[in-house]
C-alpha cells in the first residue's frame, strides 16, 4: 500500500540451507529430480556415475542437452530460479537443483558447456560449508577438484551439463567414508537408481512422448530398459476403454485420462523372467493400483490413493492417469514430485472405473488360482477348448460392464449362474 514504510529482511543463507536439506528426497528420487532438469534441457542421453573414493566418494549427472550460459547458471543456482515454466515442463518450484542435491551433500558444483566448437565451461560451486561460515548466499567460481576435472572431461567433446555432488555427508557418512560398507552402500544406491529411474522416466526412454526420439538413461555406463508397469508386449493383458474427465479449475478446464489394464496372472505370462520382472520394486501387492503421470512422467506408482484398500485378488489390476502441468495445484505436487493428492471431483469419476477395472482382475485371479486343480483332472484334449470358454467369460464380463450399471451387471450375471450353471462355471462367471 502507497506511503507504507518496508523493510527488507532477508533469510540467514545458513539456516534456511540448513532446514532445505530435510524436504523429503531420497538418494534416487534427488537424482530423478535432476533427471527432469536435463529431459527440459533437450538432453538424449543422460548418464548417472557414482565414484567410490576413500573420503573423497562423489556422484556426477551429466547430459548432452543446451548447456547454460553464465547468467543462466547463476540462475539456476538461486533458491527459487526466477524463471517461467513451459506448460508441460518438467520443473516447477526452482527448487529441485539445490534441495535435491544437498539432501544428499554438502558441495554443489554445476560444469556446463554451451559452444559447439569451444571447449569453454562455466564452472559454478554452492559449498554449505562456506555459507555456514560466511552466512550469505555465496556462489565461487572456476574451483576445482578431481570430481570437477571429471565432469569437464565429459563435456570435451559436445555442449551439455555436469552436476557434481561432493561431500556426500548424507549418503557416506563420515565414520564409513573409506570402509567396504560405504563401496557396497554406494554400489546399491546405484542400482536402485537405476530401477527407479527406469520406472518413473519409462516413456521417455520408450520413445512414447511427443518429443519423439527415445531418451538414453545409464546409471554408471549400463544403459537402462524402460519398465512399463502395463507390460505393453503382453498378449493376454486385458486393456480397457480409455477414459477422459474434464476438470476445472481457476484457469478453465483441462483433462485427466484414465486407463486400466488386467496384466495376465503368472501362468499366461509370455514368460516367468518376465512375469517376475514386472512384479516391481515393491512385488506385486503393493504395486497394484494407480500410476499417476504429470507430463508423462511417473509420480506415483502404485496404490489406490484411498479409493480401495490393497487386496490380493485384485493385484493384477493397474491404471494409468494422466494430467498436465496447469492441474499441479490441483493434484498438489510437492517439490520432490514424490507426492500427488488426487482432487475431490477426480476422486468422485475414478470410483466406478476402478470398480469394474478391479472384478475382472479378481477373475483373473481366481481364474488362474483354479487352473492347475482343473488342469489335472482334465483331459489333456480339452484344456485348450476350456481355456477358449474362460476367455469368452472375460471378454463378457468386460462387455456387460461397459455398456450396464453395475447394479444390472450383476443382476445378469446372477441369472445366467441360476439358468446355465455349469455354463457359468465353464465361463468362469
Amino acid at each position: 500500500m502507497a506511503g507504507l514504510r518496508a523493510l527488507q529482511v532477508a533469510p540467514s543463507a545458513a539456516r534456511l540451507t540448513g532446514s532445505l536439506r530435510d524436504i523429503g528426497y531420497d538418494f534416487t528420487t534427488a537424482i530423478a529430480d535432476l533427471v527432469d532438469n536435463s529431459i527440459a534441457a533437450g538432453a538424449s542421453r543422460i548418464n548417472v556415475f557414482t565414484q567410490f573414493v576413500p573420503h573423497d566418494s562423489y556422484v556426477l549427472i551429466s547430459d548432452d542437452g543446451r548447456g547454460m550460459s553464465q547468467g543462466e547458471l547463476v540462475e539456476a543456482l538461486r533458491f527459487g530460479t526466477r524463471r517461467d515454466y513451459k506448460k508441460n515442463e518438467l520443473g516447477r518450484f526452482g527448487l529441485g537443483l539445490k534441495t535435491g542435491s544437498f539432501s544428499q551433500c554438502r558441495r554443489l558444483t554445476v560444469v556446463s558447456r554451451t559452444a559447439p566448437t569451444l571447449a569453454r565451461f562455466q564452472v559454478m560451486t554452492l559449498d554449505l560449508n562456506r555459507i555456514a561460515t560466511t552466512d550469505s548466499w555465496d556462489i565461487t567460481v572456476d574451483e576445482t577438484s578431481p570430481a570437477i576435472e571429471r565432469a569437464k572431461d565429459l563435456l570435451r567433446e559436445s555442449p551439455g551439463t555436469v552436476v557434481v555432488w561432493e561431500d556426500l555427508d548424507r549418503v557416506l557418512p563420515e565414520r564409513y567414508a573409506e570402509t567396504g560398507w560405504g563401496r557396497r552402500r554406494l554400489s546399491s544406491l546405484a542400482s536402485r537408481t537405476a530401477d527407479h529411474l527406469a520406472m518413473v522416466f519409462h516413456r521417455f526412454i520408450a520413445g512414447e512422448v511427443g518429443r519423439g526420439d527415445p531418451v538414453v538413461i545409464c546409471v554408471d555406463d549400463a544403459k537402462l530398459e524402460a519398465w512399463d508397469p502395463f507390460a505393453p508386449h503382453e498378449r493376454e493383458r486385458t486393456v480397457l476403454p480409455e477414459q477422459i474427465f474434464e476438470v476445472e479449475n481457476g484457469s478453465g478446464s483441462s483433462e485427466v485420462r484414465f486407463q486400466g489394464v488386467v496384466l495376465p496372472a503368472r501362468d499366461r505370462f509370455s514368460s516367468l523372467e518376465q512375469f517376475e520382472r514386472l512384479s516391481g520394486p515393491q512385488k506385486w501387492n503393493r504395486q497394484q493400483g494407480l500410476y499417476i503421470y504429470r507430463a508423462d512422467r511417473l509420480v506415483q506408482h502404485g496404490g489406490w490413493s484411498g479409493l480401495r484398500g490393497i487386496d490380493e485378488h485384485t493385484k493384477l489390476a493397474r491404471a494409468s492417469l494422466d494430467f498436465g502441468t496447469d492441474l499441479d495445484e490441483d493434484f498438489q505436487i510437492n517439490v520432490a514430485k514424490m507426492h500427488v493428492a488426487l482432487p475431490p471431483m477426480v476422486r468422485q469419476m475414478l470410483e466406478r472405473p476402478i470398480h469394474e477395472l478391479c472384478v475382472l482382475a479378481d477373475d483373473a485371479y481366481r481364474r488362474s488360482a483354479n487352473t492347475t486343480a482343473r488342469a489335472e483332472a482334465t483331459p489333456k484334449g480339452s484344456r485348450a477348448s476350456d481355456m477358449a470358454l474362460r476367455d469368452i467369460g472375460v471378454a463378457l464380463k468386460a462387455a456387460l460392464i461397459d455398456d450396464r450399471e453395475l447394479g444390472d451387471y450383476s443382476s445378469v450375471l446372477h441369472l445366467l449362474r441360476a439358468r446355465h450353471p455349469e455354463l457359468a462355471d465353464q465361463l468362469s462367471l
